[in-house]
C-alpha cells in the first residue's frame, strides 16, 4: 500500500490526454505507459537488492551515503526537504483543497484548506508507524476503489470506434515525440522510491520491501494500463487529446453529471493518499541526515511512545504548509525535475558498486542485471538530458538550488568533526 500509494496520486486522471497529444496511435499511447511501467519495474527490482543488500534506514539516502560520499547523500535529502518532497506536497495538497471546496461547496481559500490537510496528516502519523499505516492503506483501498469503479463505467458506455490507426513512419521526429511522451509517463510511475525510507521500521527489510516494491509496481502498471485502455475505448487517440480532463470527460459519457461528482470525490481521495505515504516515509531520510551529524539534533528525537521521528515529520509538515501558503511550489516544482532523476541514476548505478563490495545477497537479486540495471540508470540520465534540453532554466535553477547544499554540508560535516 506505502509503494502503491507513493505512485499513485492526481496525475493518472489527467496525465493520459498529456501523452496523446505527443503520439496519436493506440500503440504508440499505451506503448509510452508501457515502457514507463519496465522503467520502474526494473529500477524497483535494482531497489529491492538494494534493501537486501544494505537494509539500513533511511533507504535511498543510506545507499547514495555507503556508495559515494556522505555529501552525495546529504545533497539529496537536502533536495528532498526544501524542494522535491514538500514542494510536490504543497502541490498536491492545493489540487486536494481545489476539489475538496468543490465537493462541499465552501468558499475557504485554497491555502487554508492545503495547510489544514497538511496538519491533521502530520499529527496522525506523529502517532505512530501503525497509525499512519492504517491511514495510508485504508486512503489506498479508496482510491483502488474508485479507478475500478472507473474502468466498469467507462467499459458498459458505448465506445469509440476502435480502429487502427495510420502510423507515421518512423523518423527522428517521430523517436523525439515519443520520448516526450514517455517524459510525464515516467514522473506518474515516480515515488515508488519512497517506500524504502521506512527499512528501519521493518522487521525483515530484506523479505518485505523487495516483495512491496515489484508487487506494488506491477499493481499501479496495471492500473495506469487499465485507465488509458479505457480512455482510448471511450474517447479514441484524437478525442482523448482533445480534453484536459480525460478521466471527468470518461466518466461523464459513462453515467453522466453523476461521473463528474464522482471523480470529484476520487481526486480527492487519491491526493489525500499520496500526501499521507509522503508523511510517513520522506521524514526517515530527514532523521538519518540528524543521526549523521548533519542536521540539527531535535530532528533525530524518537519519542518513546510513538517511536516515529516525530521532530521530522512536524518539520516536513511545517515546510509544505509554508511553500502552500507562498504559492511559489509550482515554479518550484518545475526547478526540481531533472534534480530527481539525477538521484534516481546515480541510486541505480550504486548497485555495481555494492555489487563489487558485497558478497551475494541471499534474497532477491536483479534479474537481467547489468542488462537491466544500466537500462534504468540509462533512461533516468536520458529524462534528465532531455529535460535540460527542453526547460534549461528551470533546471539550472533546481540544479543551483541542490548546489547551495554544498556549504551546508560542509557546515554541519564541521561541527561533527568538531563535536568528535
Amino acid at each position: 500500500m506505502i509503494v502503491m500509494g507513493g505512485i499513485i496520486g492526481s496525475g493518472i486522471f489527467v496525465n493520459p490526454y498529456v501523452v496523446a497529444r505527443q503520439v496519436h496511435t493506440y500503440f504508440l499511447i499505451l506503448g509510452a505507459w508501457v515502457l514507463g511501467g519496465v522503467t520502474a519495474l526494473a529500477g524497483a527490482f535494482i531497489y529491492a537488492e538494494l534493501a537486501v543488500l544494505r537494509p539500513n534506514i533511511g533507504g535511498q539516502y543510506a545507499y547514495l551515503r555507503e556508495a559515494y560520499h556522505p555529501a552525495v547523500a546529504f545533497l539529496y535529502g537536502w533536495a528532498l526537504l526544501f524542494v522535491m518532497q514538500t514542494g510536490g506536497m504543497a502541490a498536491v495538497a492545493v489540487t486536494f483543497a481545489r476539489y475538496f471546496r468543490e465537493i462541499v461547496q465552501t468558499s475557504a481559500p485554497d491555502s487554508l484548506i492545503a495547510v489544514l490537510a497538511l496538519a491533521l496528516l502530520t499529527l496522525v502519523n506523529c502517532l505512530g508507524v501503525r497509525t499512519g499505516s492504517a491511514v495510508q492503506s485504508t486512503l489506498m483501498v479508496m482510491k483502488i476503489g474508485a479507478i475500478v469503479i472507473l474502468v466498469l463505467a467507462a467499459f458498459q458506455s458505448p465506445g469509440a470506434a476502435w480502429h487502427a490507426t495510420a502510423g507515421e513512419p518512423f523518423s527522428p521526429h517521430l523517436l523525439l515525440a515519443f520520448g516526450a511522451a514517455v517524459t510525464p509517463v515516467l514522473f506518474a510511475y515516480g515515488g515508488w522510491q519512497t517506500a524504502s525510507f521506512m527499512t528501519g521500521e521493518m522487521r525483515e527489510p530484506g523479505r518485505d520491501l523487495s516483495r512491496a516494491l515489484l508487487l506494488g509496481v506491477m499493481g499501479v502498471t496495471a492500473i495506469y494500463l487499465a485507465v488509458n485502455v479505457v480512455c482510448l475505448r471511450t474517447l479514441g487517440p484524437d478525442g482523448l487529446a482533445a480534453t484536459v480532463t480525460p478521466a471527468y470527460t470518461v466518466m461523464q459519457k459513462a453515467t453522466g453529471k453523476l461521473g463528474a461528482v464522482f471523480i470529484s470525490y476520487a481526486i480527492a481521495i487519491s491526493t489525500l493518499g499520496f500526501l499521507s505515504q509522503g508523511m510517513l516515509t520522506a521524514p526517515r531520510v530527514y532523521f538519518a541526515m540528524a543521526r549523521d551529524g548533519l542536521f540539527f539534533r531535535a530532528i533525530a528525537w524518537v519519542p518513546k511512545t510513538t517511536m516515529v521521528p516525530a521532530p521530522a515529520i512536524a518539520m516536513q509538515g511545517v515546510l509544505a504548509a509554508a511553500i502552500a501558503l507562498s504559492q511559489q511550489y509550482e515554479q518550484m516544482l518545475n526547478y526540481v525535475v531533472s534534480m530527481d532523476f539525477i538521484f534516481f541514476g546515480l541510486t541505480g548505478a550504486s548497485l555495481f558498486i555494492f555489487r563489487r563490495r558485497l558478497r551475494a545477497a541471499n534474497g532477491h537479486r536483479t534479474p537481467g542485471h547489468p542488462f537491466t540495471t544500466i537500462f534504468f540508470v540509462s533512461v533516468c540520465w536520458l529524462v534528465v538530458a532531455a529535460t535540460f534540453y527542453h526547460s534549461p532554466r528551470n533546471s539550472f535553477l533546481g540544479l543551483a538550488l541542490v548546489l547551495i547544499g554544498i556549504p551546508v554540508y560542509m557546515y554541519w560535516s564541521r561541527r561533527k568533526r568538531a563535536r568528535a
